[in-house]
């Protein structure tokens, strides 16, 4: 029979603490790289190994797994532990000073030697090369960073920033060594020089191969002795051959949710060598509306496309209840998180109320709406989703919607463009605060760029939630914010998922892998040798 291993949620730390954040590394008494290779496979992409770009899955598994941030997310926790430093902390009460202490004797794969000089050009570096894939935009914040010492890191931040730790703990504050990478571009060799758990041997298109880096120092314990990871370009069929085959041991990320279903209930004794594991995720989707758009930009249309959709049959059809159904911007299991939109449009489909809106509105023939998708980067069901969503809009007789679809390059380029009326966003959270799934979307230079002006959220409350280091404080301005987008519109929130890996009987640790931190650890998955 089918196994299956669910993990429970673990309860969200509320608090930031604004006092130092000490810890202590420690190895294997044996050495780093016990036990079997690992081979996994997934259908995203790899679209960097460089980490002043990359702002997708892909890219920042290498980064979490490849290099060293300052601080980083302990399996299954939420509040950062110190790991390139053994020390850090906000140093006034305002959150706008924070420093940090490197731990000693930190190198990098290639030898050379770690020091506060690498972290200070790290982030800069990525300030000024801003590439617009890249996570610069999560570090507009700093000011100016002083080093005293080669030990001693101090960020001076613009304004208060009490999110700064956990920015910091993501992909987005990788450090680099200041001696292999040039200051004001890319690099471009595919190589990559960390200090993480790992090294990247080798990289090209269809695979990536990991070795464990003897001279780690920090947190994590390593439970193989390295990863390689096959990637299928969307090919999700592909994928589940490999996993079934045995070619893969796991397989993360790009299984359709049919395939998941079948897999969790099959009795077939050819699969009975496998597992589905999963544990929580705070992954969101989103149907966005560019605001300059002559139809999805009259509010009407909006709230008419908001009255018709059904998310629990969404989530029961096509996403096989892989996911949950999402009413509020700020996913459930996340501070702040409310039912901003069931509780203004309700949770099944009201016909009447979307006719009277568009019929106030004097809007008497059904609204031609073309609903753009892409196959690959939000998901392998993403598409079908939006093919769902456009025949509950057309079974109300108030709406001729239509589904079409660009690969990656060419949607984000259309996106940018303002050519869509009506898109798919998908997010994958960089740190499990409200504030990464606010900000990045009504911020300053955010990524949704639909022409959403959004007022007080920009101009008060963000700016407020960010000066308070205790987190449960800004529950009151957060839930405005979601009431504010759910009156307005500017997206409406779809889904929120789970995260899936199905992997042969004898791979163990995925639990560590699948949390609401969303960092993917390869060295948490172990093999039982013989099994």
């Amino acid at each position: 029979m089918r196994k299956r291993v669910r993990w429970a949620a673990v309860p969200l730390v509320l608090g930031l603490a604004a006092t130092l954040l000490g810890g202590c590394g420690w190895l294997d008494d044996d050495g780093p790289g016990q036990g079997e290779a690992i081979v996994m496979g997934m259908t995203d992409d790899v679209l960097a190994v460089d980490p002043a770009s990359g702002y997708d899955p892909g890219s920042w598994l290498v980064f979490n797994n490849v290099f060293q941030s300052l601080l980083s997310f302990p399996r299954g926790g939420s509040e950062p532990q110190p790991e390139a430093a053994q020390e850090c902390g906000f140093t006034d009460r305002i959150s706008q000073r924070f420093t940090c202490i490197l731990r000693d004797g930190l190198t990098f794969s290639n030898g050379n030697e770690l020091t506060s000089t690498d972290v200070r050009y790290s982030f800069e570096r990525t300030l000024r090369i801003d590439d617009p894939n890249g996570p610069a935009v999560m570090l507009s914040s700093i000011d100016r960073i002083e080093t005293p010492d080669e030990h001693t890191i101090t960020f001076h931040l613009s304004q208060p920033d009490a999110t700064f730790p956990l920015k910091i703990a993501s992909g987005a504050g990788s450090i680099v060594d200041h001696r292999e990478y040039p200051a004001n571009t890319l690099r471009t060799d595919g190589q990559a020089v960390g200090s993480g758990v790992y090294t990247l041997e080798t990289y090209d298109r269809d695979e990536a191969v990991f070795e464990v880096n003897p001279d780690y120092q920090g947190p994590a314990e390593v439970q193989n002795s390295g990863m390689t990871m096959r990637l299928f370009h969307g090919d999700k069929e592909a994928l589940r051959r490999a996993v079934v085959s045995g070619a893969v041991d796991v397989a993360y990320r790009g299984l359709s949710a049919e395939d998941i279903a079948e897999l969790e209930t099959s009795t077939l004794d050819q699969h009975d060598d496998l597992k589905v594991v999963d544990g929580t995720s705070a992954e969101v989707q989103h149907l966005v509306f560019n605001m300059a758009d002559p139809v999805a930009g009259e509010p009407a249309v909006r709230r008419a496309v908001a009255y018709l959709l059904d998310r629990s049959a969404l989530t029961r059809d096509v996403y096989q209840r892989t996911t949950e159904p999402l009413y509020s911007i700020v996913p459930a299991g996340i501070t702040g998180h409310n039912t901003a939109f069931y509780d203004r449009y309700g949770s099944t489909p009201e016909p009447d109320l979307a006719e009277e809106e568009l019929r106030d509105a004097g809007i008497t023939e059904p609204v031609r709406l073309t609903l753009w998708a892409t196959p690959v980067r939000f998901g392998p069901d993403t598409v079908a989703a939006f093919e769902y969503l456009a025949r509950q809009l057309n079974d109300s007789g108030l709406f001729e919607a239509t589904v079409r679809s660009a690969d990656t390059e060419e949607f984000a380029e259309g996106v940018a463009n303002g050519d869509y009326a009506a898109y798919v966003r998908g997010w994958v959270p960089d740190y499990p605060d409200p504030d990464n799934f606010t900000a990045p979307f009504f911020g300053q230079d955010n990524v949704l760029a639909n022409h959403y002006d959004a007022g007080r959220i920009t101009d008060e409350l963000l700016p407020r939630t960010a000066t308070q280091s205790d987190r449960v404080q800004t529950i009151d301005d957060f839930g405005t914010i979601q009431d504010i987008v759910a009156d307005e519109l500017p997206l409406i929130p779809l889904w929120q998922g789970r995260q899936y890996a199905v992997a042969a009987e004898d791979i163990t640790g995925l639990e560590w892998t699948l949390d609401v931190s969303t960092v993917f650890r390869f060295w948490e998955i172990g093999k039982i040798p013989g099994m």
